[in-house]
C-alpha cells in the first residue's frame, strides 16, 4: 500500500469522531486511491500496458465514443423514468392523502 494512502497514526484518537461508515467511506477512498495510482501510468514508465492505456485516454477510438454515447442515452432514458415514477407515487400519495382526509378520513376515495 502507498504510504499516502495509510491512515495517520493520529487518525487513531479520533476514531471516536467517526462513525463507521465514515471510516468505511474514508476506507474505500483510500483503496480506490490506491488503484488508480496502480493503473495510471507514471510519467518515465515504458510499460506497454500503460503506454497503451496513455493512447486510449489521449486519442479514443470512434467505437469507445460510439458506445459512451449509447450508454448515455439509455442511462438518460433509464434517469427519466425513475423521476417520472417518483413524481407519479408522489401525485398519488398526495390524492389518496386528500382524498382520506376530504371524507373524514373513512377511506372511501371521491367520484
Amino acid at each position: 500500500m502507498d504510504p499516502d494512502t495509510r491512515p495517520h497514526p493520529a487518525a487513531k484518537d479520533d476514531d471516536d469522531l467517526l462513525s463507521p461508515l465514515e471510516q468505511e467511506v474514508l476506507d474505500a477512498y483510500a483503496r480506490l486511491a490506491g488503484n488508480l495510482d496502480n493503473v495510471l501510468p507514471s510519467p518515465p514508465s515504458r510499460d506497454p500496458l500503460s503506454t497503451i492505456l496513455a493512447e486510449l485516454a489521449n486519442n479514443p477510438s470512434v467505437e469507445i465514443l460510439d458506445a459512451l454515447r449509447g450508454l448515455e442515452r439509455k442511462t438518460s432514458t433509464v434517469f427519466t423514468l425513475l423521476k417520472a415514477s417518483v413524481y407519479s407515487i408522489v401525485l398519488q400519495q398526495e390524492i389518496f392523502g386528500d382524498e382520506g382526509e376530504g371524507e373524514g378520513g373513512s377511506g372511501t376515495g371521491r367520484r
